[in-house]
């Protein structure tokens, strides 16, 4: 039975509603990420304005660019490949469609809420507690329509990319709940140390139990499809599953080496830390080989190029992070802008790459039309490369400045002057993001509504 023959366009619902949603939300996120810039060269700007101070600003933009933009990105090509490797229909589009409904909702609650200053106030875990179960909803949605799929699948064989996924969605509902302190409905947090060993148990797996599993079956799926050939090996791509499963989740406490947490809690943090090495190493072995020697066919398709980017992405952060994890590194790097750049290396330049690649490889799949504008999407992508890069030199710049001079007993007062003129080309280069994400929504939202043979 072929692909063809299972599963039609009009099965799509639910990865076009991710779709939009990822592109909707990209929006507003990247526009708090610029407002927070602009505050920090600025910070009169919103004076006496509660619902846009800078410390409700921070947060919204974090929350919008993991659940908004990144992850609802990520799903729209997994709901799209998912049916099509397992050879079936997807389990529920109903499910789907009012999954992607809820998540909106959860959306608009988790916007209203943070700008209203409700919040447990604790790192990627700000949300209070009915936005919480919203979240854990959403997902357990996703994993009920995930699994059953699979059950219901005519293809003997589980392809790598089904197994990442399915782990990101059972995984984070269960680490979403976990460091969220969900059974504590009036404070969300345990108290003391145990709580900030739980926070960054779950602030790290946010990351390493959501976005990067998502995003490497993502490239697993466009890459070898883009360039027409067999994933390079299977045991690599299993290896790389099950070291991410085991190792990740133990490095959140490389967040707490100044902290007065166990010892062996910190060892076991900073080994693991550097044993990312071999999930990562697995996973761009086997991605660059598959693509070796058909660097051209990446070129061609806008949406592999997102992806393959986005892998090269994934190489500079995970080292980064392997070498931040080291106590006479982080003496320098941590608390400081150094972090705030290896974070949007991570989120923007490895997730959000491969989000906007699936969604791009996806939609003219889902829609059977070209995109609408090839062009717009090139654009796109050189606005995000340049400000992804931007980001990285300058707040790497700026927060080594920092590190060095707190290190040396320099008073935080002393220090802004030096830095501010960093922060006016952050914010500058924060233009460049949020332009990119308008002419993506524009892109999105025509190359699914408009009419067969209207692309250009």
């Amino acid at each position: 039975m072929t692909e063809t023959q299972t599963i039609k366009r009009t099965d799509y619902a639910t990865a076009k509603g991710f779709c939009l949603t990822s592109a909707f939300w990209m929006m507003a996120a990247t526009f708090m990420g610029l407002l927070g810039a602009t505050e920090l060269i600025a910070p009169d700007l919103t004076e006496n304005i509660g619902w846009l101070s800078f410390g409700r600003v921070r947060p919204t933009h974090v929350n919008l660019v993991l659940f908004g933009f990144a992850t609802p990105g990520l799903l729209g090509a997994v709901f799209y490949f998912f049916p099509r490797v397992l050879q079936t229909r997807l389990y529920s589009e109903k499910l789907g469609v009012a999954t992607v409904i809820a998540w909106n909702v959860m959306l608009v609650a988790l916007v209203v809420t943070l700008l209203s200053g409700h919040t447990q106030a604790r790192e990627y875990a700000e949300l209070i507690w009915p936005v919480d179960l919203l979240v854990v909803l959403a997902f357990f949605m996703v994993t009920v329509n995930f699994f059953m799929t699979v059950q219901n699948r005519t293809e003997p064989l589980i392809y790598v990319s089904v197994w990442y996924a399915c782990a990101a969605a059972v995984l984070t509902m269960l680490t979403y709940a976990l460091g969220n302190v969900i059974w504590q409905p009036d404070g969300g947090a345990l108290t003391g140390i145990p709580d900030a060993i739980l926070l960054w148990f779950y602030g790290h797996n946010i990351f390493g139990l959501l976005l990067t599993p998502f995003s490497i079956a993502v490239a697993y799926y466009v890459i070898p499809k883009a360039v027409r050939a067999p994933l390079y090996s299977h045991t690599l791509s299993l290896l790389g599953f099950w070291a991410l499963i085991v190792v990740y989740t133990h490095i959140g406490t490389h967040h707490l080496l100044q902290v007065p947490v166990p010892t062996w809690l910190k060892v076991v943090a900073i080994v693991d830390s550097i044993a990312m090495v071999i999930p990562v190493a697995a996973f761009l072995i086997n991605i660059w080989y598959t693509a070796r020697g058909k660097l051209g066919a990446i070129h061609a398709d806008i949406g592999a190029k997102f992806v393959f980017t986005g892998t090269i992405m994934y190489f500079f952060v995970s080292i980064q992070g392997s070498m931040m994890a080291l106590p006479q590194v982080q003496r320098v790097t941590h608390f400081n802008n150094w972090v705030v750049g290896h974070a949007h290396i991570g989120v923007l330049g490895f997730s959000g790459m491969i989000a906007l690649g699936g969604l791009y490889y996806v939609l003219p799949r889902i829609t059977g039309k070209p995109l609408f504008s090839r062009f717009l999407a090139d654009f796109q992508y050189w606005l995000i490369l340049i400000g992804v890069v931007g980001f990285t030199v300058i707040l790497t710049i700026a927060g080594l400045i920092q590190g060095n001079a707190w290190l040396n007993g320099e008073t935080v007062y002393r220090v802004l002057p030096e830095i501010h003129l960093y922060y006016v080309i952050r914010a500058g280069l924060g233009v460049l993001i949020f332009v990119s994400a308008i002419i993506g929504f524009y892109n999105i939202t025509r190359s699914v509504f408009m009419p067969a043979g209207g692309g250009r």
